[in-house]
C-alpha cells in the first residue's frame, strides 16, 4: 500500500507527547478495506481539562469509492466508565476536499454539512465550525439529544459526496458531542477530541504508538550482532591461510 494510515513521525511523537491528536487519515481507491480507529477524550471547559472517565472510540473502514462518493462503515463505541453516564449524540470532523454532500444511517441517521450558511455545524467549548457531523437526533445544531449511552456500541454507515470527484481525501480533526452526562459534578455536557489514531491497511496492522522505538532498538541490536559475527568470522571464510605460532 502506499498509503500510510499513521505517519511514521506522528507515530514516534505520539510516543512521548501527551496528550497527542489523531492524525489526519489520507485515503483513496486503493485503500478501500482500510480500517481505522479514533480515541476520544471528553472536555468541559473553555480551557480543554479533560473529565475523567469520559471516552469514546469510533472505528471507520473505507468500503467503496466511486468518482464522486466515499463510502464507510463505522462503529461507535461509547467506553465512559467510572460510574458516569453519557450518550455520544454525535461525532464530526473536517475534509480535504470539501464536501459537496453527507449521508448516514444506522445509530446516527442524520447529516449536517457545511454550506457556507449561518447554520453551519458547529461545537460548543471553543471547537467552532466543523466540515459535517453525523447526529442522533434531527436539531439544527450537533449538540443535540439520544446516541449512544455508556458500555454501549452503534454502527452504520455514512457516505461522504464530492464535486467534482475527488481522486483523494483527507479526514482530520476529530471531534465527538457527549450529552445526559451525570456522576461528574456539575458536568452535563462535554465535547471529545480525537487522541490517538490506530488501524490497519488491508489486514495489515499499524504498529502502535511507542513500537516505533522498540522496533528501530531491535534493528540496531540485530545489526550489532551481524557486525560482530563479521569481525569473529574464521580467516579461512575469506581466502586466507590461519596463522600459526
Amino acid at each position: 500500500m502506499k498509503k500510510t494510515v499513521l505517519g511514521v513521525a506522528a507515530l514516534a511523537a505520539s510516543a512521548v507527547a501527551t496528550p497527542a491528536l489523531a492524525d489526519p487519515i489520507t485515503l483513496d481507491s486503493s485503500d478501500i478495506g482500510t480500517s481505522f480507529t479514533i480515541d476520544f477524550d471528553g472536555f468541559a471547559d473553555d480551557a480543554g481539562n479533560t473529565v475523567e472517565n469520559l471516552s469514546s472510540s469510533i472505528t471507520f473502514t473505507l468500503e467503496e469509492v466511486t468518482g464522486d462518493t466515499y463510502s464507510f462503515s463505522y462503529q461507535v463505541d461509547n467506553t465512559t466508565s467510572g460510574g458516569l453516564t453519557s450518550n455520544l449524540s454525535s461525532f464530526a470532523f473536517n475534509v480535504d476536499p470539501d464536501i459537496s454532500g453527507a449521508n448516514v444511517d444506522g445509530a446516527y441517521s442524520f447529516a449536517f454539512v457545511t454550506d457556507g450558511q449561518a447554520s453551519d455545524p458547529s461545537y460548543p467549548n471553543q471547537i467552532g465550525a466543523v466540515d459535517v457531523c453525523f447526529k442522533a437526533a434531527n436539531s439544527g445544531s450537533c449538540s443535540n439529544s439520544g446516541g449512544v449511552s455508556e458500555g454501549q456500541s452503534g454502527s452504520g454507515t455514512l457516505d461522504l459526496y464530492f464535486s467534482p470527484d475527488a481522486s483523494e481525501i483527507t479526514l482530520s480533526d476529530f471531534f465527538v458531542r457527549y450529552q445526559g452526562i451525570t456522576g461528574a459534578g456539575n458536568v452535563t455536557s462535554a465535547s471529545g477530541q480525537g487522541t490517538t489514531t490506530s488501524g490497519s491497511t488491508s489486514g495489515t496492522q499499524v504498529p502502535a504508538p511507542g513500537m516505533l522505538g522498540l522496533l528501530g532498538l531491535a534493528l540496531f541490536g540485530l545489526a550489532a550482532m551481524r557486525g560482530r559475527r563479521r569481525r569473529k568470522a574464521p580467516a579461512e571464510d575469506y581466502g586466507m591461510q590461519p596463522a600459526f605460532a
